[in-house]
């Protein structure tokens, strides 16, 4: 399995790289060729990220490549991991930053289009995910839009976790919370569907109150939270997120499971648009929209609000890379 990497300098990748190599993504069967992309200035620090891996001595590993030719690396590529994106800086306008972005995924989709398997998955990852996601899909046209996702398992380990704690109980016990929309701070965090192995989430989880004041804006912000504390992005959750999602979609799982992924206007939204869903896995990088699970009334203008967010994302994008045509 040969899997392409960008971004492969930076914090997350340093974090996920391990989990690919030992297996933990793929199956411990599984080998892999990893493809490293990154900037031409991070070049020198991929060489000692490779040096590290070679150093690992991972039996399921068996090439490394690195290279800051994005045509080079998706040179028949079997899964995708797009980490890389322009940071926003200092100043820098949302807009700005969905500009620069539609640029760089443009060009990547181009070169999956030309040189990736037709049969690769891809995971996008670097902000803003969601639009990311849906730039890439209409320059790699030739790849069924159902092979492309976008990361928003991060929210709901989020939301899982938080919930664990607050009743003292293993995360893994928590099921069906959801997190809804764009991976941004207009994400909808939502328990109203939640149980764990006792039965329903308790009557004051679900409080209007507690979700307004506490639960649902620790989750939004809690990338922030992590900014502030650490000086620097998440990138061991990340990490662990994408290991999550890639392994829940190629080797299947009973859990419903959050992944963006491009509408086929369940939900009433609309066709074309990457949004947070709950899907269901079965394996092979395959998924389904899990059609049945309703929004409570304390939920609508939360969806919305990150409905009408993407829907802005996606004209700002597209006028831009398409500036005569209409959307």
């Amino acid at each position: 399995m040969r899997v392409t990497v960008t971004g492969a300098a930076g914090q997350i990748a340093y974090c996920l790289l391990p989990l690919l190599a030992r297996g933990d993504v793929f199956g411990y069967e599984q080998p892999i060729e990893l493809v490293l992309l990154d900037i031409e200035q991070a070049q020198t620090s991929l060489q000692g990220v490779a040096m590290e891996l070679e150093d690992g001595a991972y039996p399921l590993l068996t090439a490394i490549h690195c290279t800051s030719d994005v045509n080079k690396a998706f040179v028949e590529a079997d899964v995708a991991i797009l980490l890389g994106a322009f940071p926003r800086k200092l100043g820098m306008e949302r807009r700005d930053l969905l500009v620069k972005n539609a640029a760089i995924f443009k060009e990547q989709g181009e070169a999956i289009r030309k040189h990736a398997k037709e049969h690769i998955r891809i995971l996008v990852v670097g902000n803003p995910a969601n639009t990311n996601a849906a730039v890439l899909a209409q320059y790699a046209s030739n790849i069924d839009k159902k092979q492309i996702t976008a990361l928003s398992r991060l929210d709901q380990n989020r939301a899982t976790s938080f919930v664990a704690k607050k009743l003292k109980i293993s995360p893994e016990e928590v099921k069906n919370v959801f997190v809804w929309g764009n991976h941004s701070n207009t994400q909808y965090p939502d328990l109203f569907n939640g149980v764990t192995n006792r039965g329903p989430l308790p009557d004051w989880l679900r409080d209007e109150k507690f979700l307004r004041d506490e639960f649902i804006p620790v989750i939004q912000e809690r990338g922030a939270a992590v900014i502030k504390a650490r000086k620097l992005s998440s990138a061991m959750s990340a990490a662990n997120a994408v290991k999550d999602h890639l392994r829940d979609w190629f080797l299947g799982t009973q859990d419903i499971v959050n992944m963006v992924v491009c509408s086929d206007g369940s939900y009433g939204i609309k066709k074309g648009i990457f949004f947070s869903f709950p899907c269901y896995c079965p394996g092979n990088g395959t998924f389904e929209i899990v059609p049945h699970f309703p929004w409570s009334s304390f939920g609508e203008p939360w969806i919305e609000r990150t409905k009408k967010e993407l829907y802005e994302e996606w004209e700002q994008a597209f006028t831009a890379l398409f500036p005569k045509s209409s959307l």
